[in-house]
């Protein structure tokens, strides 16, 4: 599988982790400017998406946004799958947060790479 199928979740903090990666944020909006959307991520930080045309998203809906890194506070929305209206968001980022945690990401698995962004190629204990 490419890049361009895969994508891991992300919040607001690890977010620049990623430039020009895809990524999956779980999130919520807050305010929409025209083709614009600034969302609420898992942790609290926010971030201006995208949005694809005819994309029509509640303020009171959770969404995870698939979609492109452009910068630290940017994602380029590809698809949006609604999550409803009661997530618990405290959860979503503690799983995010374990996911990204050295003890437990294996890129290599996820990615076919070998080094995690915030690494330096640590070995994994088994």
């Amino acid at each position: 599988m490419g890049d361009s199928l895969t994508s891991i979740r992300v919040n607001s903090a690890i977010l620049p982790r990623f430039s020009g990666q895809n990524v999956r944020l779980t999130c919520r909006p807050i305010k929409f400017m025209g083709s614009y959307a600034t969302v609420t991520a898992s942790d609290g930080g926010e971030i201006m998406v995208t949005l694809l045309p005819d994309t029509h998203m509640a303020p009171d809906t959770y969404y995870e946004v698939i979609g492109s890194v452009v910068n630290s506070t940017t994602l380029k929305m590809r698809h949006c799958i609604p999550m409803g209206t009661n997530l618990d968001m405290k959860l979503v980022d503690d799983t995010i947060k374990l996911m990204h945690d050295d003890r437990f990401f294996k890129e290599d698995v996820l990615f076919g790479r070998l080094e995690h962004p915030g690494t330096h190629n640590q070995a994994v204990p088994s």
